[in-house]
Formats: structure tokens, sequence, C-alpha cells
């Protein structure tokens, strides 16, 4: 229990408030309920008081104070609704305005721009700063996941703190000085050109359409509509307790049921469940990590579904890539089936197939280029879309998705299991792979299905089991910062586990670089609850029990790390630059 000297009491608005003693005046307020605007703040990142928005009157201070950074103290007054605020806040926005382009309505990131949705709130109809100096760059789309705009950069710094402090990857940084500041990448180079995973936690956190990801929803328009063509699409575990979020609906919404229908109204062919895709990698990582447990092998090893994770591990420590599992991801091995079995069973020419997936990811954007996923003598995956564009093709299609009916997936990719359904969370592939390794190894069923050792949200987390009178070390992390830390361990031989789980994003894909805007932890939280509750209501919970899985290695794959399945389903990774 918190002490009271552990608390003051200050005053805001009239409204007394007790708080803790180092929180700042804004953490204060939005515990009162009372409202400041911000931009530069974001909860998840240091607050850094650069944008001046949220500025208030202090009694302890002879000017506006910054809201976000300036800490509370006993008997404090404070007042965030006086003329001299209202003016100042005003003031802020229209020199924002003045240099910022004026496309808002043909703009990526309208209607989910927070400068739009702040001058709204504050009543900016005109500005006095028309006509002045503009920005002028060249937009950075030098790579297939993320497209940056510098003319759209308000300069808030919350791109450079979510890379540097959450994911370590230090590619953003301010350059120059004065009006002519930028947000730059080393040298000005495009993303291409320097180590960033595309984990695309950067477009998450921008306020603005500085930062977005690479809108490729005209291409799956153009696949629809060419009759010569037979479009697929399979949707990624996390999407259906997000896609809502997009729509209108509160978080973590499961619409699993609505997504399919809507897909239907958007003209796919078939509508595939990328949980397909998890069971599979289970199968086959599973059985993986058996192989290398029980017969010799590089260890501990590494989970492989995250692609800023796989990036990472290319751009950083290709020393190690040896411990990543050879497994694709759901993602990849459900497109390798598309174009081969399904094609086969459908008889289709695979050559005609379209292959779409949506992901929470701008990270599989890239993946989807690889070179390596291609095995099949085809593409694995055509096309790429994030939540968030899926959810504008919704918009723009005109349908009413609250009132749409449940819908089941089509058949024979359409069947997942619980354990499939929370790879969308950290935690959650290495408890669907312990169910099904467990049962592998010991052929019992299990005494309790739920792996509660490995479920949390603290960014590294261990467990020890006894599998089969075997003692397993295990461990998850979550974010890029704890990944690199955790490999640092690895190649200093002082990570004694034997399998490891890795997500590049905060929370694992709930928290993906692609998944709707605003996201906190709060709302991670809800969409990760969501995702347990659609494990739980499972009719089947465990990969191998999937009878579409099943039916696939009787009819096609044979046994699992067999020939037909190492040449479709594994890949390989390697030491470069670029990875798409």
């Amino acid at each position: 229990m918190e002490k009271n000297e552990d608390k003051v009491t200050l005053i805001i608005d009239g409204k007394t408030v007790t708080t803790k003693k180092n929180n700042s005046i804004l953490t204060a307020a939005r515990e009162a309920g009372i409202y400041i605007p911000t931009l530069c703040y974001h909860p998840d990142l240091r607050a850094e008081g650069a944008c001046r928005l949220c500025v208030v009157e202090a009694s302890t201070a002879r000017t506006l104070v910054a809201s976000c950074v300036y800490p509370v103290s006993e008997g404090m007054v404070v007042k965030t609704n006086t003329p001299k605020v209202r003016a100042t806040r005003k003031l802020i926005i229209e020199l924002l305005l003045a240099s910022h382009p004026k496309d808002c309505l043909s703009c990526q990131k309208s209607m989910h721009c927070e400068l739009q949705h702040i001058a709204t709130t504050l009543g900016v109809t005109t500005n006095r700063f028309l006509g002045g100096e503009m920005k002028y760059h060249t937009i950075d789309d030098s790579n297939p996941s993320l497209v940056r705009d510098q003319e759209k950069c308000i300069l808030c710094g919350r791109c450079i703190r979510v890379c540097s402090e959450v994911q370590v990857m230090i590619v953003y940084s301010f350059a120059n000085r004065g009006y002519h500041t930028i947000v730059s990448t080393a040298f000005e180079q495009g993303l291409e050109q320097v180590s960033c995973a595309l984990c695309g936690q950067c477009s998450v956190v921008c306020p603005t359409g500085a930062i977005v990801e690479r809108n490729d929803v005209n291409k799956v328009w153009n696949a629809i509509d060419d009759e010569r063509k037979y479009v697929v699409v399979q949707t990624a575990p996390s999407v259906r307790v997000a896609l809502g979020e997009e729509l209108g609906l509160p978080a973590g919404s499961i619409v699993t049921g609505k997504m399919a229908a809507a897909l239907r109204r958007l003209g796919f062919d078939k509508v595939f469940d990328t949980n397909f895709g998890a069971d599979l990698t289970i199968m086959e990582e599973g059985h993986e990590f058996i192989h290398r447990l029980t017969k010799g092998g590089v260890l501990p090893m590494v989970t492989s579904c995250s692609p800023g994770w796989v990036n990472l591990m290319e751009q950083r420590y290709p020393d190690l890539i040896p411990h990543l599992s050879t497994a694709k991801s759901p993602q990849g091995m459900f497109g390798a089936i598309a174009k081969t079995y399904f094609a086969e069973k459908a008889g289709i020419d695979p050559a005609s197939i379209v292959s779409v997936s949506v992901m929470p990811c701008t990270a599989k954007k890239a993946e989807a280029q690889r070179p390596q996923l291609a095995d099949s003598g085809f593409r694995d995956i055509d096309i790429v879309l994030t939540t968030r564009e899926l959810g504008r093709m919704i918009r723009e299609a005109g349908i009413d998705f609250t009132n749409l009916p449940e819908e089941q997936f089509d058949s024979p990719l359409g069947e997942g299991t619980g354990a499939a359904v929370i790879f969308g969370t950290t935690g959650g592939v290495m408890e669907a792979a312990l169910r099904t390794v467990v049962e592998v190894v010991t052929k019992k069923p299990l005494a309790k299905i739920d792996f509660d050792e490995v479920r949390g949200l603290d960014s590294v987390r261990e467990a020890t089991l006894d599998v089969a009178g075997t003692k397993v070390k295990v461990a998850v992390v979550h974010t890029l910062k704890a990944a690199r830390a955790m490999m640092d361990r690895v190649r200093a031989g002082t990570a004694d586990y034997q399998f490891i789980e890795v997500m590049a994003c905060p929370g694992g894909c709930i928290g993906g670089g692609g998944q709707p805007v605003p996201v906190d932890w709060d709302i991670r939280k809800k969409r990760r609850a969501a995702l347990f509750t659609a494990d739980e209501a499972s009719v089947l919970r465990k990969s191998h029990e999937n009878p579409e899985i099943i039916t696939l290695y009787k009819e096609f794959l044979g046994e699992p790390l067999g020939e037909k399945a190492h040449k479709l389903l594994h890949t390989h990774y390697s030491a470069q630059e670029k990875i798409w």
C-alpha cells in the first residue's frame, strides 16, 4: 500500500486531485478525467515536452509549462483552459499547419491524424501564417513496407524515441537546425539502405502521415477485378481482435465472423484463415524442436514467425542464424500450400492464383518479397495488406461492417485451433508449440492445456518444464530491445535455454506495426484478452488435432519434416544488408 507521503494533492481547474508525488501534471489531469491536448506525448514513450501543445498555467511557475514533463507538487493550482492557454495552443497548431501539406482529404492518415483531430478540437479554422516558406523533401518509398513523407513531419520525435528506446534500432535522429530540422536516417539514406527491421512501430506512434505503411490496396482491387485471376485471402490471428477498432467498434472486439463476411463482399474468391498456417507452423517447428532436442542440433532454437525479428537477426546477429528455426512463418507456409495443395485439389492453375494476406505487421510486406518464399515455383504470397488497409477497403466498399452476419472461413484451408489463435500475442507461439510438443513426446493427453508459465506481458519471461522426464527451459521475449539483450546472452553463452520465442513488437502481433491506431498498453491488453477468449471458446485447442492439418499430411505432405514438407515449408536465412 502506498504511503500518504508518496501522494500529493493539487487543484486542477477547481477540482481537487490526489496523485503520485512524481507524476506530471498531464498524468494527474488524465487520472481526473481532465483533457489536455498533446502531440509529442505518447503513453508508451518517455515524455519530452517538445511540441508545447500541452501547456497549462501552474501556480508554481511564472510562465506556461508543458504539462507532460512538469511535475506536480503539494498545493499546486493548475489551470488548463484559460484564454492565454487556448491562444497559445491555437498558435502552435497554426504554426504547424503553416508549413504542412494541405492534402488532408487524400492523406492515408486522414481520420486518424492527431494533428487534424486537434486542429478541429481547438477550433482552428483560419491560419494567420499561410503563404510563408514551405518545407519540401522527397518521399522515401524505397522499401516494400514503409513510406516516409518528410513534408508531413511535425518533429514530435516519437519515431526517434520508439526506435531508440523500445526497439533499440536507432534508425532515426534529428538533423540540421532551426527551421531546417528534419527527422533523418543516417546520411538521409532511404530505409532500404539502413539497418531497419521494418517493424513499423514508427508508423504506429507517428501522429500524422509522415510515416505510413506502403499502400497496396489498389493492387488487391486490380486483382479482384481481373477475371483471369483467382484471388484468395488469409487473415492473421490478431487481425480478428483489432480490425473492429478500425471500423468503430471497441478495442478487443472479436470480429472473426464479420471479417469473413466482409472479405467475401469485397470479392475474394476464397476466404481462408492464417490460423491454418499457424497450426501447420507448430507441426513443423514443434517437430524441428523435438529433433534438435533429441537428435542433436543447435540450441537454443529460436522461433522465426516474426519477420521484423528475423530481419534483426540477419542484420545484427548473422553468427547466430543457425539458432533460428528453419520453419517459414504461418503466412509463408499458408502461401506455399495455397499455390500447391489447394490449387491441385481445386483444379486451378497456380499461375492464376493471387494470394493475399491480411497481417498486423508491416514487416510481412517485405517478408513476402523474400527470394526464399517461392519454393513452389510461384511467389508464396503476392500481396500483403495491414489491418489498417483492410479497414480502408471495407470503408471504401461501403460495407456496413457492424451489421454484417457472422460467416465461416472456407475449406480446406480455413480450419484453425485455439493454439493458432494465441499466435497473435507474446508467448502464444511458445504455448501452442508446447501443447503439441509435450503430447507428441509423451504420447499422452495434457492434464492441463494452458501453459500459464509463459503467459504475461513482462518483456522477458522464462520457465522450466518437465517434458517426459526431460527438463526443458524456455524463454519468451517481446520488443527488439528485449530480443537484442537475449541474443547478446546467447552469443555470450549465458542463455541456458532450449527454446526461445521472440516477437518484434510490444505485446506481439496485437501491437504490430500494421494494427489500428491509436494503441497503448490498455488497448493491447484488451486485444490479448480477446485472443485467449477465442482460444478457450475453440472446440480444438491443439494444432496436431486440426482435422484439415491431419488431412494435409495424409494426402499431400507425408510426415512433418519430411522431404516434401521441408521443401515447401522450410527456408534458410543468411547475413545480408538488404532482405527483400
